[in-house]
C-alpha cells in the first residue's frame, strides 16, 4: 500500500482500526486484515452481531484476547455505547460492566458517549457519574475515555468534565470530526483535550453537514492540521481509522481506506 514504508516510525507500530470498518466479520478475519495492513492495534466495537457484545461471556472473552495476543495484536479499545449521562437506564453499572470486558480482552480503554441529543445540561450527570466509576476503577488496568461526540461534541465540553472528574482513571478520546464540525480549530481542539488525551480517531468526510465517509485526504477534515497539532503535543499513543462502513455500507473497504489513511501520514511526514 502507498506509503507503508514512509510512516512516521512513532505512527508505524501505533496504527489502528475500528471494527466498525469490518462489521459483524469474525476474529480471525479482523486480525488478518490487522496482519495485512500492518496495523497493530484495533477498536472493538462492543454491540449486538460483533465478535464482543455486552453479553458476551468471559470464556470467549478470554480466547478472543488470547487470540490477539498471539497475533501480536492489541485490544486497545473497547467502543462501547453507554451514554455517561443519559437521563434513563443505569450508566455507572453498564459502565462497569464494559470495563471487566477490557480486562477479560485486555484492552486499555473502555469508549463512552455523552449523552442523548437536545437533554438539558449533561455535564452534571457526566461528573458525578465518571466519577464514582472512576472511583471503584482507579488504580486498575482500565481507563475510560469520554468521546468527544453528541452533546459533548466539542472538546472544550470533553474537557470541561474531565477537569472536573479529575481522575486519571478517565480521559479523553478525539473523534477528529466533531469538535471540527461544531466550529473548533485543530489547534482549539489539542490545546482543550491535551492534559487528557490517551487516543485518536481520525476520519474524512464531504462536509460538516454531510457525514458520509470519504477516503482519507479525499474529503474537507483538516487531516493535516490535525496531525500538526498531535505532533506539537508530543503525541505517542494510537492513531485509529474510524471507518463507518456499518453506517455507510456504499463506502469502499476498510483495507482500501487504510491504505489513503497511510498516504495522508506519509505526506504530512514529508510536508514537514
Amino acid at each position: 500500500m502507498s506509503g507503508i514504508d514512509t510512516v512516521p516510525a512513532w505512527a508505524a507500530g501505533r496504527l489502528a482500526f475500528s471494527t466498525l470498518g469490518c462489521s459483524a466479520e469474525p476474529v480471525e478475519q479482523v486480525l488478518e486484515l490487522a496482519r495485512r495492513t500492518g496495523c497493530h492495534g484495533v477498536e472493538l466495537r462492543c454491540a449486538e452481531g460483533e465478535p464482543v457484545a455486552p453479553d458476551t461471556p468471559t470464556a470467549a472473552l478470554r480466547e478472543i484476547g488470547k487470540r490477539f495476543a498471539d497475533a501480536g495484536v492489541e485490544p486497545i479499545c473497547v467502543a462501547s455505547y453507554v451514554r455517561i449521562a443519559a437521563p434513563d437506564g443505569d450508566p455507572v453499572t453498564d459502565l462497569l460492566h464494559h470495563v471487566e470486558i477490557a480486562e477479560q480482552l485486555g484492552a486499555s480503554y473502555v469508549r463512552v458517549f455523552g449523552g442523548r441529543d437536545g437533554q438539558a445540561d449533561p455535564h452534571p450527570a457526566a461528573v458525578q457519574r465518571l466519577g464514582e466509576v472512576a472511583r471503584r476503577i482507579e488504580g486498575g488496568p482500565v481507563t475510560v475515555l469520554l468521546e468527544t461526540h453528541d452533546v459533548f461534541c466539542s472538546a472544550r465540553a470533553v474537557a470541561a468534565v474531565l477537569a472536573e472528574v479529575g481522575s486519571p482513571a478517565v480521559a479523553a478520546l478525539w473523534d477528529a470530526v466533531n469538535p471540527w464540525r461544531v466550529g473548533e480549530s485543530p489547534r482549539e481542539a489539542a490545546d482543550a483535550l491535551a492534559p487528557w488525551l490517551r487516543h485518536v480517531q481520525l476520519k474524512d468526510v464531504h462536509a460538516t453537514d454531510d457525514l458520509a465517509p470519504v477516503l482519507p485526504g479525499h474529503g474537507t477534515v483538516p487531516l493535516g492540521q490535525i496531525l500538526t497539532e498531535l505532533d506539537g503535543l508530543d503525541y505517542r499513543a494510537w492513531l485509529s481509522l474510524e471507518w463507518e462502513r456499518a453506517w455507510f455500507p456504499e463506502a469502499p473497504p476498510l483495507d482500501e481506506a487504510l491504505g489513503a489513511f497511510r498516504a495522508v501520514l506519509a505526506a504530512h511526514q514529508a510536508a514537514e
